[in-house]
């Protein structure tokens, strides 16, 4: 049989890939965390409420809906590559515009187009990666892009707190935004040493050629995607990541704010707590991408999942514990190292998707799907002082509106079909494209496509 485009890739190429793919969602995401660790700031010096500022995070994610669609469609039609260049150019530009926003406003409408940035970077990365690695190590190398989360998360928490400390409120924050332009660096590297897809490229090639059916030439890819079998899984899908998206924005927004203001922790004691966090869900995000390549894409799921619900009940067994100086004996050290693991669930999520999907609407729904998600996760930032509010005014009892969300989650893992080893390659999408527009994997659960050639990375 002929070798797979995944091991026609040199050692540079690959690394160039894993590099840039790890570097893009860790700045992406950096853009999003930074934001709670501001949040006190925006409030003061543009004299705002705190469902206000809560709100500006959810416009972020809002714009990363339209960006997901957008972007998705540009790489299912112009390449991965270029998809990927052109977000990480919006959302750069459009995070540092953001920090000389004037009012509530202002910065409502630049963090959004920063958001329609973020929205394609995540799918572009992770299509790209997933159509060039080796199937049988898929897994853990989507985990390792996504445990990069875990150099976002430290890295914002120090600088938020680092910002706001050197620079004062009022002008902390803008500082803060500023650094959200690296990814302009990213561009260059990605425009003269990472590649493009060569399952794409091939797959394009069929698709001018006239190779491919009339109707996935001419078929809408965001369409495509709730039509015939295709329907069943990006609904179970939806699902699936709006329940994890819900819940993380849930509890990940207001974490810093519990700490630092509701229960007056030193800002020493939150770095530690949330730079030890981020270093056990590094590991987490290891450990479970090796685990769902050896035992399947649902164990890297369900079983982070239930660290998840571990952590919620202990946050609502310990509610309004403050610091007494020891990290050790403080129940919000502990939350926040469960919920870390309970994060590493997201490292299957790229690998996954991108094997439910044939190549012709791959980016368009791996895009899509994932920022519904956060579109979806963006409201938490709104209902969690309303439920807070409505419980009694306790900011930990609105956060606890995760748990349904966390279940939602359980649920559809233990639903969608396992697809773990799925080739990726053009020539392997034919029996899917033939039967375009509704061809998703092995429908029944079992993953019976998997890829048989060369396994050699």
């Amino acid at each position: 049989m002929p070798e797979s485009s995944a091991n026609t890739y040199t050692s540079f190429q690959r690394t160039a890939i894993i590099v840039s793919c790890m570097l893009g969602f860790a700045l992406d995401l950096y853009d999003v965390l930074i934001m709670p660790y501001l949040m006190p700031s925006i409030q003061h010096s543009l004299s705002i409420s705190l469902t206000e500022v809560a709100s500006i995070t959810s416009c972020t994610l809002f714009g990363s809906v339209v960006g997901g669609a957008l972007f998705g469609w540009l790489g299912d039609r112009m390449g991965r590559k270029a998809s990927l260049q052109f977000t990480l150019g919006l959302f750069a530009v459009g995070s540092v515009a953001s920090a000389f926003a004037w009012d509530y406003w202002s910065l409502a409408i630049l963090r959004f187009i920063v958001g329609i940035g973020l929205g394609g970077e995540w799918g572009a990365g992770m299509v790209l990666f997933n159509e060039t690695w080796n199937p049988r190590r898929r897994g853990l190398g989507s985990a390792l892009i996504q445990g990069s989360a875990v150099v976002a998360s430290s890295c914002a928490s120090i600088v938020g707190i680092w910002a706001i400390a050197r620079f004062g409120q009022d002008m902390g924050w803008r500082v803060g935004l500023l650094t959200g332009g690296a990814p302009l660096i990213l561009m260059i590297f990605i425009r003269f040493w990472m590649p493009e897809s060569k399952a794409w490229i091939e797959f394009d090639r069929k698709r001018r050629s006239g190779e491919v059916p009339a109707a996935v030439r001419t078929a809408n890819p965001l369409a495509t995607l709730f039509r015939g079998r295709l329907a069943w899984v990006t609904t179970v899908s939806l699902v699936w990541l709006i329940g994890y998206m819900f819940c993380y924005y849930s509890i990940i927004v207001f974490m810093p704010t519990l700490m630092l203001k509701v229960l007056a922790t030193p800002p020493e004691a939150v770095q530690v707590t949330m730079v030890v966090a981020s270093v056990v869900g590094g590991v987490s995000y290891i450990v479970m991408g090796w685990c769902n390549d050896r035992f399947g894409r649902r164990f890297g799921a369900v079983v982070p999942c239930l660290a998840w619900l571990g952590s919620l009940g202990l946050l609502y067994a310990a509610n309004g514990t403050h610091y007494a100086g020891s990290l050790l004996s403080w129940p919000l050290l502990w939350i926040a190292v469960l919920f870390a693991v309970g994060n590493s669930a997201l490292g299957v999520v790229g690998a996954w998707l991108s094997e439910l999907y044939p190549i012709n609407v791959r980016a368009t729904a791996v895009s899509t799907i994932y920022m519904a998600g956060r579109a979806a996760g963006s409201l938490a930032p709104v209902f969690v002082p309303v439920a807070a509010s409505a419980l009694g005014g306790q900011l930990a009892d609105g956060m606890l509106i995760a748990l349904p969300a966390a279940v939602l989650f359980l649920i559809a893992s233990l639903i969608l079909p396992e697809t773990r080893g799925r080739s990726l390659d053009a020539d392997a999408a034919d029996a899917d494209l033939a039967g375009a527009p509704g061809g998703i994997p092995d429908a029944g659960g079992r993953g019976d496509r998997i890829a048989t050639k060369s396994q050699h990375a």
